[in-house]
């Protein structure tokens, strides 16, 4: 007899998980059909790879190989940024051919480029985008602000959804600036309010907010269709993705959407109270995000960019009573679901590190930007599966011999034993077509486990 899924264990619900990212479905439902033996297996051994490396139970027969990149994977094919966002055949297109000639092991979604399409129609205020407000040539820029005011914790401790709705996105997007004239949804009850609740609707700007809203859904729409043709087609060659949901640190949502860095540094001095109870309030939002990605993608991994608890943003008191406390409630909350989370650790974490021992031996993943690898393998090897160091600059300016050298060291200090992933440590706008041969071809050659 089946065990229902919540009568299942964490770990028995990660191996499901497992089980549907080794055979993926199609949009249909389906099992994908893969167009080759070849191209299962190939398949099937990354997922398998990776698995290995995470859990620490065994040795991988190499090192994992995974490039991160944002326009990077276009860059080196001469596709401006701007042509990614607006043009999603020549993005897509292009990032097969990246497969093709590359052949690392897991793709970095183009899908996190977004549609600049949408971004237009939207008038989105919180990031300027390439040939919107800077070049062509540019990566994304965030447009840091207090789209939350310091008086609005009440309002978004008593209800999100509806701060998000009549709050913060009247504030990020220009076009929907009317929809804080919207009546409070749980106004809206028996005979009595409906009718009165529905004003707000036939006032023209509200009206023309929505009908932005219809137009943007159908640009996304053609957007998604193209994403699933290329996610399609990476399997087809063989290759998985190591994204499959997404969420975000408590704090990060407070200091990077909300607040911005200068507000936030205030409220911790002025009302710190209160962004604690936030963040408490916001941790089950995103443990739920995550978990409904990765449910919806078939694939455990839940990528979590980590910001505004590197060093030097907050003091190691700090860290511990505003950033890791709802970040390692995040992380056992995805962990209890069967997800395995991916954090993304830019910059430096060289003092954060202790923490991490307080996670679950096996269960999560660590890509580091800038941190002391020998520390991480040291303290971490045998907790956590790590990834990354692979400094970007030098993988965008040096020469190939550097770049094989540096991978050398890292298979050497962080490898041994398993449990690590190759990467560069920045998610790169720009590539150099030599150095990231030499990076993967270097790595599938040198990082066998013998």
């Amino acid at each position: 007899m089946a065990i229902a899924w919540n009568d299942m264990t964490a770990r028995n619900k990660r191996e499901a998980r497992f089980a549907a990212w080794r055979s993926p479905k199609g949009p249909d439902g389906k099992e994908f059909q893969f167009p080759s033996p070849e191209a299962k297996a190939a398949y099937q051994a990354s997922v398998d790879r990776f698995i290995d490396a995470l859990k620490l139970e065994k040795t991988p027969e190499r090192v994992p190989i995974f490039p991160l990149g944002t326009f990077m994977q276009t860059h080196v094919y001469g596709v401006k940024p701007k042509e990614c966002l607006y043009d999603y055949e020549k993005l897509f297109s292009t990032h097969v051919r990246f497969l093709k000639d590359y052949k690392p092991d897991y793709y970095a979604s183009p899908s996190f480029v977004g549609s600049g399409r949408v971004y237009d129609i939207l008038d989105l205020k919180v990031y300027k985008w390439a040939g919107h407000g800077i070049s062509e040539m540019s990566g994304y820029q965030c447009v840091e602000g207090e789209y939350m005011k310091a008086e609005d914790y009440p309002a978004l401790l008593d209800d999100p959804s509806d701060f998000w709705l009549r709050t913060w996105m009247p504030r990020a997007f220009g076009a929907l600036a009317p929809l804080a004239n919207l009546t409070p949804f749980p106004f809206i009850w028996e005979i009595v309010g409906v009718t009165g609740c529905m004003i707000p609707f036939g006032i023209p700007p509200v009206q023309e907010a929505l009908q932005k809203m219809i137009e943007a859904g159908n640009e996304a729409m053609t957007w998604i269709k193209h994403v699933v043709g290329f996610d399609l087609q990476a399997w087809a060659l063989g290759h998985p993705t190591l994204i499959g949901g997404a969420a975000k640190a408590p704090y990060d949502m407070l200091a990077d959407t909300l607040r911005g860095t200068r507000g936030i540094m205030l409220d911790l001095y002025r009302q710190p109270e209160m962004v604690i109870k936030a963040m408490e309030r916001l941790t089950p939002l995103y443990i739920t995000q995550g978990v409904g990605m990765a449910s919806m993608a078939g694939n455990p991994m839940v990528f979590i960019p980590l910001h505004k608890g590197a060093d030097g943003f907050l003091s190691d008191e700090q860290f511990a009573r505003f950033y890791w406390p709802t970040l390692k409630a995040l992380l056992l909350g995805l962990i209890a679901e069967g997800c395995v989370p991916f954090l993304f650790c830019e910059g430096s974490y060289d003092s954060r590190l202790k923490y991490l021992r307080e996670l679950p031996r096996g269960t999560t993943f660590w890509l580091f930007d800038r941190t002391d690898m020998g520390a991480v393998k040291k303290q971490l090897g045998d907790t956590i599966c790590i990834g990354g160091n692979l400094s970007s600059g030098l993988l965008l300016t040096g020469t190939p011999d550097q770049v094989r050298k540096e991978c050398r060291r890292l298979i050497d200090t962080a490898g041994k034993g398993g449990g690590y992933v190759m990467s560069n440590g920045t998610g790169m706008d720009e590539g150099n077509a030599e150095n990231l041969h030499a990076m993967i071809d270097f790595t599938r050659e040198y990082g066998v486990y013998r």
